[in-house]
């Protein structure tokens, strides 16, 4: 973690008691970049959820307004047509048994896998390299599917996949401090509505717990989840 003069400049102009209304924590993070490349923005969001149980599981993909300010590097598993389809929609590598072949032998070279249902009965066997990874194609997060123009062209777009960890938090990377405040306050809104609208319906109790957002190099200043439908206050 950078701890230069600016760094702990910015991190006493937080409130560490504060939520913050979300357009007011974009323009803290942005009038106090101090790192010289572009910074990625990511929100962290703790949920109250238990994850022992698989039917409180929180994963879903949201389509940002403005992208994600990063080319996002395609790998598409079809045969004929379909990965013809993709090969249109701009997939940046496009192929069926060479490419399973390719990931036996260690290849992930890329950031998101689409996959038709076709496909799958072969790229099931690559469970072991591209789940630890997070690149496994899954019909929830929409990457199992015949319609793989689609596919690549919302991910292309800037659609990006949430999942929660094993201690029921979630993190996010939804655009980069270059983005204006409104590409970034509208990209946040949109992850946190979709977080907000994938509640599991055995949830009970309080499920935006808190809200937290940060750009690379700078502290988190939390939000307000009140204005999501979340705590009051941030519990134990």
């Amino acid at each position: 973690m950078n701890h230069s003069k600016k760094y702990q400049a910015f991190r006493d102009k937080v409130d560490r008691r504060k939520r913050y209304p979300l357009a007011e924590a974009v323009k803290l993070l942005k009038d106090n970049k101090h790192s010289k490349f572009d910074e990625s923005v990511e929100v962290a969001i703790r949920l109250g959820v238990d994850p022992k149980h698989a039917d409180q599981m929180v994963r879903g993909t949201v389509a940002l307004p403005n992208g994600t300010g990063k080319s996002v590097r395609v790998a598409v598993f079809a045969q004929g047509e379909k990965a013809q389809e993709a090969r249109d929609a701009g997939a940046d590598f496009v192929g069926f048994e060479d490419h399973v072949k390719k990931c036996q032998e260690g290849w992930t070279d890329f950031d998101v896998a689409v996959a038709t249902p076709e496909a799958m009965q072969e790229v099931r066997k690559l469970g072991k390299v591209l789940g630890p990874k997070g690149l496994m194609p899954n019909p929830k997060t929409g990457t199992v599917t015949d319609d793989t123009a689609k596919a690549v062209k919302e991910v292309k777009a800037g659609r990006v996949e949430f999942k929660m960890d094993k201690a029921a938090n979630l993190h996010v990377s939804f655009g980069k401090l270059s983005f204006e405040v409104k590409a970034i306050e509208e990209n946040a809104r949109a992850v946190i509505t979709a977080v907000a609208h994938a509640k599991p319906a055995t949830a009970k109790g309080i499920y935006l717990r808190s809200i937290t957002m940060s750009s690379t190099m700078g502290p988190g200043v939390r939000i307000d989840p009140l204005l999501f439908g979340g705590a009051k206050t941030e519990e134990a």
